[in-house]
C-alpha cells in the first residue's frame, strides 16, 4: 500500500456518466496502472512473496479464448495477493516457438522466391530475429487489453541472453552427469518441416486410408500380414508371431520370401504380438515403426531405412524416387499383379498423426538424435507430488500425472532446425566430442564443427520457473521469488510442459520444487460443449467480444465457468449477461453516490443500525469468508457465482431498494444507511476487483477518493454475524416475493398501484411497513376499501382491494380454462402410465417424458387452484 493510499481519502467526485462505456475506460486505466508501477515486484521487499510465471505464449501467437481464460484466473490470483499485502510477481514472457517461427519466416522467404538454404544459417537466423522484432509478440499487446497485471519490467524471452545461458548451463550439467546422450532411435519426423517433433506437436485425426492383407512366403511356408503402410514393407526385416500361437510354431526360426524383393526374412516369436488381432502375424519394419524398432532390438534385427527425409523412397529400383503415397499405390498394384493381395479394405478410417504446424502426415523414422535419460529425473518429479511438496489440484488429476512420470520414455531433445538454442556440442577431426558450457571456449582448429541441431522448444520452456528469475546466477529475484506459488495451466499439457518443469526444477535447484501447487484447468469449448476448431467454424476471437462487451465481461464469463479441471463452455449470450452485470454494478453505485453513500468515518455502532443494515453487513462478512475459501481452493466458478448473487440479488435488488424508503424519510436512519451502503459497495467492489478490474477501479476511486483499488487492502471478515437480522429480512423477502407473485398471477402491471391493508402488529415485519408498501406498490386503503383478496404470509396479513384493477369474472373464466386443460393433460398421462402393455413396449425415454408431463400437470393444477381460491367472489 502506498503512503497516498493510506491517507484519509478526499471527498469523492460523485459524478459518473449515465452509462458505462468500457472502450473509453479500459485502455487509459491500464496504462495508468503500468506507469505507476503497481504491477512491479520488489525483490528487496520484506513482504511475503507470491509468484506466478506465465505459461509463455508462442512469439507467433495471438490471444485466443484459452489464453484469455487462464490469464484471467492468474490475474485474479495475483491481484488478490497484492491486495493482501504480498509482494506479488506475475512474470510475463514468450517462447521462441522453434518450428512455428521458422515456418513463418520460411513462408516469407518463399514469397520472395528464396529458401533458407539460399541465405545460409547465420543470415537466416538474423532474418528470424528481424521478423520477431517486427511481427512477433502481438499477444503481449493483447494481454494488456485483457488487463493482465504482469510485471513488464521483468519480461523474458526464451532466446534472450540470460535464458540462453541457462539452457547451455543445464545441458552441460546433464551431459556431465550422463543424463544426456546421443543415439539412433525412432522419432516423429515431419517430411515438410524436415525435423523431429515432440509428441505434443503431433495431432491425431481420423483419416481415410486402406488396409491391405499381403501374403508373404511361398507354398506351405506362408503368412498373411495386414498393413495401412504398404510402402514400408520394402524395409521389413522379419515377421513376428506370438510364441504361444500354435498356427505358426512350425515357422518360428525359419526364413520366408519378402515379396517384391530378393530378400528372405526370419519369422520371430515375440510377446508383443496379439494373436487375437487380425491374422496374428505382423510385419516388422524396425526403421519405420517404434514398436517394430523395439522388436528389432530384442531379436537383433537389421534396420533398413527405405525413405529419405522428405519421405521419398530410396531403395528397390521400380519404386525408387516415388513419394511415399505414390509408392503405396504402386506397391499395392505390383503385389496385386502377383496375386499376393489377400484382402483390401478401403476406405479404412484410422487415427493418423499429423504435424501440428503444417498438417503433414508424420513419418516414424530411425534417426540419430540427442536424448535426455529421464529415469532419475522423472522419479524425483513423481516423489515431489507423492510426499506432498507439490499439490495437484484437483487431486483426481494426480493419477494422470503419475501415469506419465512413472512410465516416461527417454526424451528426444534435438530438432533439425536453425532457429533455437543450438546444441553446445563440438565434434573434432578424430571423432572427439566436446560439450561446452556458457563460460567455456569451444574447441578451435581445422576439422572442428558444432552440432547443427537445435534443442526442442520444451527444453528451454522447461527451465522457465527459475531461468526467468536469473538462474544460474543466485540473483535477488531467485532468492525472493523461487519457488513459485502456483502453476496454473491446462490439463492437456500436464505430460509435456508440467512434467519437464518438475524434472528440471528439482534437478537444477537442488531438490527445491519449481511450484508449490499445480492448478489444472479445463479447456474452453463452445456453448454446446464442442471443441473450438477452425474446421468446425466455432472459433471465437476474444478481442471481438472485448470490443463489443468490454474486457470485464469476457473475464467474468470465463471465471464464472472455471471449475477445476473441467472444460468451460462459453457462448456470446453469457458474455452479454456479464456485460449486464457490469452495468448493474455501475448503475447501483451511481444511485448510491447520488443519494449520499459514503465511506467517511467508522461504521455506526450496532445499536444504531436497523435490521436491514445489520442483515446486509452480516451477509457481506459471510461473502468475504466464502470468497476467501473459494480462492484458496481455486474454485473460481464458485467465488464468481457467490459475488454475482450477493451483489445483484442481495445488495442491488434488496438492500438498495430497501434503502430508498429510508433515504426518502431522511433523518438519522438515512445517514446510517448511507454509511452502511458506502461500506457495502466499497467491500463488494474490492472483492470483485481481481476478476473485473476496470469497472471496479472506476467506481471505487469515485466512491472512496482512493488512489487505486489495485493497491487497496483486500477485505477481511470482521466476524460480524446477525442471525436474527438475517431471519427478519428473509421473512420480509418472503412476504414481498409472495405478494409480487400473486400480483403477477392476477395480471397486474409491476407499477400498478393497489389499495391494501397490512396487518403486521406483533410480527417482525412491523418496522418494514413503509418498505413493503413502496416495493409492492401498495397505497393506503382509503374510504370504500374492500378486501377482495387476503394473503396470510409469515404470520402477517396482506389484504388487497382488486375490485378496480381486474375483471374478476374474466379472470376466473381464463383460469378455469387453464385448469381444464391441465386436468385433461393429467388424465391422459395417468392413463398411459397405467397401461401395462404400453409400459412394456415403450422406450424408457418416452416413459420418462410422460412422467415429466404428469408432474408438470400436477404443478399447474395446484398453482391455478390456489389462484382461483385467492380471487374475490364475482
Amino acid at each position: 500500500m502506498t503512503e497516498n493510499a493510506q491517507q484519509q481519502p478526499p471527498a469523492p467526485d460523485t459524478e459518473l456518466p449515465t452509462q458505462y462505456a468500457p472502450a473509453d475506460v479500459e485502455g487509459p486505466l491500464y496504462e495508468r496502472w503500468v506507469e505507476r508501477g503497481y504491477f512491479e515486484a520488489d525483490a528487496k521487499s520484506d513482504k511475503p512473496p507470491y509468484t506466478i510465471v506465465i505459461p509463455p505464449p508462442n512469439v507467433t501467437g495471438s490471444l485466443h479464448l484459452g489464453h484469455a481464460f487462464q490469464h484471467t484466473l492468474m490475474d485474479a490470483l495475483t491481484r488478490r495477493k497484492r491486495m493482501q499485502g504480498h509482494e506479488a510477481l506475475w512474470l510475463p514472457g514468450m517462447d521462441h516457438a522453434g518450428i512455428a517461427t521458422q515456418n513463418k519466416v520460411e513462408q516469407q522467404l518463399a514469397e520472395e522466391g528464396k529458401s533458407r538454404q539460399d541465405l545460409g544459417r547465420e543470415e537466416f537466423v538474423e532474418r528470424v530475429w528481424q521478423w520477431k522484432e517486427e511481427y512477433g509478440g502481438r499477444i503481449l499487446g493483447q494481454m494488456r487489453r485483457l488487463g493482465d497485471g504482469v510485471d513488464w519490467s521483468r519480461e523474458r524471452f526464451t532466446m534472450d541472453e540470460g535464458l540462453s545461458k541457462a539452457v547451455q548451463t543445464i545441458f552441460k550439467k546433464l551431459y556431465d552427469d550422463e543424463l544426456i546422450y546421443r543415439a539412433e532411435r525412432i522419432i516423429n519426423w515431419c517430411p515438410r518441416c524436415l525435423t523431429a517433433i515432440s509428441d505434443i506437436e503431433v495431432e491425431y485425426q481420423e483419416d481415410d486410408g486402406e488396409l491391405v492383407s499381403i501374403r508373404y512366403g511361398e507354398g506351405d511356408e506362408t503368412l498373411v500380414v495386414a498393413t495401412t503402410r504398404a510402402e514400408t514393407m520394402l524395409g521389413d526385416t522379419a515377421v513376428a508371431v506370438h510364441p504361444d500361437d500354435e498356427r505358426y510354431k512350425h515357422l518360428v526360426g525359419k526364413h520366408i520370401k519378402l515379396p517384391l524383393t530378393d530378400r528372405s526374412i526370419p519369422v520371430v516369436a515375440d510377446t508383443h504380438v496379439d494373436p487375437e488381432f487380425g491374422t496374428g502375424a505382423v510385419k516388422v519394419t524396425p526403421a519405420h515403426d517404434p514398436n517394430d524398432f523395439a522388436i528389432g532390438q530384442r531379436h537383433g534385427l537389421e534396420s533398413i531405412t527405405v525413405m529419405d527425409e522428405r519421405a521419398v523412397i530410396t531403395v528397390h529400383g521400380p519404386f525408387q524416387g516415388l513419394d511415399r503415397f505414390e509408392a503405396r499405390s504402386a506397391i499395392v498394384a505390383a503385389l496385386r499383379s502377383q496375386g499376393r493381395i489377400v484382402a483390401e479394405k478401403r476406405p479404412y478410417v484410422h487415427s493418423v498423426g499429423h504435424c501440428s504446424r503444417c498438417s503433414t502426415t508424420i513419418e516414424p523414422r530411425l534417426s540419430m538424435q540427442w536424448w535426455v535419460k529421464v529415469g532419475p529425473l522423472a522419479k524425483a518429479a513423481g516423489d515431489a507430488v507423492r510426499d506432498g511438496r507439490v499439490r495437484i489440484h484437483p487431486e483426481d488429476m494426480s493419477k494422470r500425472y503419475f501415469d506419465w512420470v512413472d512410465n516416461m520414455h527417454d526424451w528426444c531433445i534435438s530438432r533439425q532446425l536453425w532457429w533455437g538454442h543450438r546444441i553446445p556440442v563440438w565434434y573434432g577431426p578424430q571423432g572427439e566430442v566436446v560439450c561446452v558450457g556458457p563460460d567455456e571456449e569451444p574447441p578451435a582448429g581445422e576439422g572442428w564443427h558444432q552440432d547443427t541441431d537445435v534443442l526442442d522448444t520444451w527444453f528451454s520452456s522447461g527451465l522457465w520457473p527459475f531461468s526467468t528469475l536469473g538462474w544460474p546466477e543466485r540473483t535477488d529475484d531467485l532468492r525472493k521469488f523461487y519457488s513459485t506459488d502456483v502453476l496454473l495451466t491446462g490439463h492437456d499439457i500436464i505430460f509435456f510442459w508440467v512434467a519437464r518443469m518438475m524434472m528440471f526444477g528439482l534437478y537444477a535447484m537442488d531438490g527445491e520444487v519449481p511450484f508449490k501447487t499445480i492448478a489444472l484447468t479445463g479447456l474452453v469449448r463452445d456453448e454446446r460443449g464442442k471443441k473450438m476448431s477452425k474446421s468446425f467454424g466455432n472459433v471465437v476471437d476474444p478481442l471481438d467480444w472485448m470490443d463489443t462487451y468490454g474486457s470485464d465481461a469476457v473475464r467474468f464469463t470465463l471465471a464464472r465457468g472455471a471449475n477445476p479441471g473441467t472444460d468451460v463452455p462459453i457462448g456470446e449470450d453469457w458474455v452479454q449477461a456479464s456485460r449486464n452485470f457490469a452495468n448493474k454494478i455501475w448503475n447501483a453505485t451511481r444511485f448510491a453516490l447520488m443519494n449520499g453513500a459514503t465511506v467517511d468515518g467508522p461504521l455506526p455502532a450496532a445499536e444504531r443500525l436497523s435490521a436491514t443494515d445489520r442483515w446486509i453487513l452480516s451477509r457481506l462478512n459471510k461473502t468475504v469468508a466464502d470468497v476467501d475459501a473459494f480462492y484458496e481452493d481455486y474454485q473460481f466458478a464458485k467465488l464468481s457465482d457467490a459475488l454475482y448473487h450477493f451483489a445483484w440479488d442481495e445488495v442491488f435488488d434488496w438492500y438498495v431498494e430497501l434503502s430508498k424508503t429510508v433515504f426518502q424519510a431522511g433523518g438519522e436512519p438515512a445517514e446510517v444507511s448511507k454509511r452502511v451502503l458506502g461500506e457495502v459497495l466499497d467491500v463488494t467492489l474490492r472483492l470483485l476487483h481481481p476478476v473485473v478490474p476496470f469497472v471496479t477501479e472506476t467506481l471505487w476511486t469515485t466512491l472512496t477518493g482512493g488512489e487505486s483499488i489495485v493497491i487497496a487492502d483486500w477485505p477481511t471478515d470482521s466476524g460480524f454475524r446477525d442471525a436474527a437480522a438475517e431471519q427478519e429480512i428473509a421473512t420480509l423477502q418472503s412476504v414481498i416475493t409472495e405478494v409480487r407473485r400473486f400480483r403477477a398471477d392476477q395480471g397486474l402491471q409491476p407499477g400498478q398501484r393497489v389499495p391494501a391493508r397490512l396487518t403486521l402488529d406483533g410480527t417482525a415485519l412491523a418496522p418494514h411497513e413503509a418498505a413493503i408498501r413502496q416495493l409492492l406498490r401498495l397505497q393506503p386503503e382509503g374510504e370504500g376499501f374492500t378486501a377482495t383478496a387476503t394473503l396470510p404470509v409469515a404470520g402477517a396479513e396482506v389484504a388487497l382491494d382488486l375490485s378496480g384493477t381486474i375483471d374478476v369474472a374474466a379472470e376466473r373464466k381464463r383460469l378455469a380454462k387453464d385448469l381444464a386443460a391441465a386436468e385433461k393433460e393429467k388424465a391422459q398421462a395417468t392413463a398411459k402410465l397405467g397401461n401395462e402393455a404400453f409400459l412394456a413396449k415403450a422406450p424408457e425415454n418416452v416413459v420418462d417424458k410422460i412422467r415429466t408431463r404428469l408432474a408438470k400437470a400436477d404443478e399447474d393444477i395446484a398453482r391455478i387452484t390456489a389462484q382461483l381460491e385467492k380471487l374475490p367472489q364475482a
